[in-house]
């Protein structure tokens, strides 16, 4: 691969990549901003606060305090605080204020109080500091150094703007006799979040109005690697001699995806191929990213024009065929020993893959196959391949009746077909044939779904494993609807 190509490629990748980030933020930014209700604020649930001393304290909340702010920005532009306080005795006025901190701080001197240092919600929990103190204090309604104070019988309310400075809230009984109980509620209107969802969106399309043209640039560049090369071969196709003497076309399906067992193997080796194969992973990263972008662009393409790109065609080929000699010798297989070459191109590595390049593609199909035809194949490689789920409560903890355990599975059946096969090589040193062909059917099968669902052919993906290291012949496999044409070198499950 030329260099320039791949510089290209991965400045667009990076910058796509950070575009895609911060279009994510943006979305959601924007929905927090719109999901400001209660008056344009995000409340928290009302909860009960109680305290045997003089007051209820919040801890210090610091805004840009000793910061030289932006020429012509105010804090008072981030939004407002809403504080709502109930007292729990109808017979008892309550007072809410928000004030400086120092002045707070001077009001409760030797005054005992407790500061709401923490609160959990779910379940709720509050944490509360001690501050002792001898002196009864003063009333708080008659100091003049609240920013913003209410007082009164039954809910109290404040709207406070936001201030650069130190700043404390305070919840206590009017009249300053010890024993708070209240329900309060705090919410927070933040103006700037619309602003800076703007911005973010705006940072996003420019990003990715340089990042995706450069991928479409990179990969049309690296796409460009010559003529077609031969597909793979199945072993009966290897043993015919020329092709064109055959009776048909020599498989059942226009992906193709080779792998050959290595022999023999390492018995320790599949340890530590997680830590071989990052250099691969690392490559992987930027190739998906440039994947699902030249996929997106060949989609326009083929609603506009029912054709394909080749260059972008071939690239996108590339990548496939990367990631599975990466899978075939790292943890989708664990079948060579030998380390995956750094190209997009076919070489002699025992793990190939391969899709014919169609003439044309429904312009139709297009919207539709990658999601809701493709769904059934979905749930059964997400059995398959994917992964799923097991757990029991394990070291359970029972919290306000929430119950709280660890998950202790999470697998998928082609992971511990591997397994087994992982343990077999490390006892044995061999690796079982029967799973190897199994390993290669559930590969296949997902492998030609990538296809399909990424646009770069029509044919509906069989309902099937065709086991074995090697596509099946298409007039045997058509005659009883399995792969028995399959490697018949040797013995193994035929499904």
């Amino acid at each position: 691969m030329r260099t320039g190509r791949v510089a290209v490629l991965v400045l667009g990748c990076l910058s796509a990549l950070t575009g895609f980030a911060l279009l994510t933020a943006a979305v959601f930014l924007g929905w927090a901003y719109f999901m400001q209700r209660d008056g344009g604020h995000f409340t928290s649930p009302s909860a009960r606060y109680e305290t045997s001393e003089s007051a209820l304290v919040s801890e210090k909340v610091d805004l840009f305090a000793g910061a030289d702010l932006p020429e012509g920005f105010s804090s008072e532009d981030l939004g407002r605080v809403l504080l709502r306080a109930t007292s729990r005795d109808p017979d008892r006025d309550i007072f809410i204020g928000i004030g400086p901190r120092d002045e707070v701080d001077k009001y409760f001197t030797d005054v005992a109080h407790t500061e709401v240092t923490a609160v959990q919600f779910d379940p709720f929990r509050p944490t509360y500091r001690q501050i002792p103190g001898a002196r009864q204090a003063a009333l708080p309604g008659e100091q003049p150094f609240w920013s913003a104070s209410s007082s009164g019988p039954g809910m109290q309310e404040v709207r406070w703007e936001l201030r650069q400075g130190a700043w404390t809230a305070v919840v206590m009984n009017a009249d300053a006799t010890p024993g708070v109980s209240a329900d309060i509620q705090a919410g927070a209107h933040l103006a700037f979040l619309g602003p800076l969802a703007l911005g973010v969106v705006i940072g996003a399309v420019a990003l990715l109005v340089i990042g995706i043209p450069l991928i479409v640039a990179g990969a049309i560049g690296l796409g460009r690697h010559g003529p077609p090369q031969p597909h793979p071969v199945g072993a009966d196709d290897r043993d015919a001699g020329d092709p064109s003497d055959a009776q048909g076309p020599s498989t059942v399906y226009p992906v193709r995806l080779v792998g050959e067992l290595d022999a023999p193997l390492s018995r320790w080796m599949w340890l530590v191929k997680w830590l071989l194969a990052i250099p691969h992973f690392f490559v992987l990263v930027f190739l998906a990213v440039a994947f699902v972008v030249t996929t997106l662009v060949s989609g326009f393409a083929i609603l506009f024009t029912a054709r394909y790109p080749r260059a972008l065609f071939d690239f996108n080929v590339g990548v496939l065929r990367w990631m599975w000699r990466v899978q075939f010798y790292a943890y989708s297989a664990l079948a060579t020993d030998r380390y995956p070459p750094f190209t997009l191109k076919r070489t002699d590595y025992p793990a190939d893959f391969d899709v014919d390049y169609p003439a044309r593609l429904s312009r139709g199909l297009v919207v539709v196959k990658w999601w809701l035809l493709a769904l059934p194949h979905y749930l059964i490689l997400a059995l398959l391949a994917g992964g799923w789920f097991g757990s029991w409560r394990a070291g359970v903890s029972v919290t306000a009746g929430a119950h709280y355990g660890q998950p202790w599975f999470f697998s998928s059946v082609l992971g511990l077909v591997v397994i087994f096969s992982a343990m077999s090589l490390l006892v044995t040193g061999r690796y079982p044939h029967g799973l190897f062909d199994f390993v290669m059917g559930i590969n296949r099968w997902a492998f030609r779904v990538a296809a399909y669902a990424t646009l770069m052919r029509d044919e509906y993906p069989p309902f099937r494993l065709d086991q074995g290291p090697f596509e099946p012949h298409e007039s045997t496999a058509g005659a009883d609807g399995d792969n028995s044409g399959a490697d018949t070198s040797r013995e193994g499950p035929r499904t």
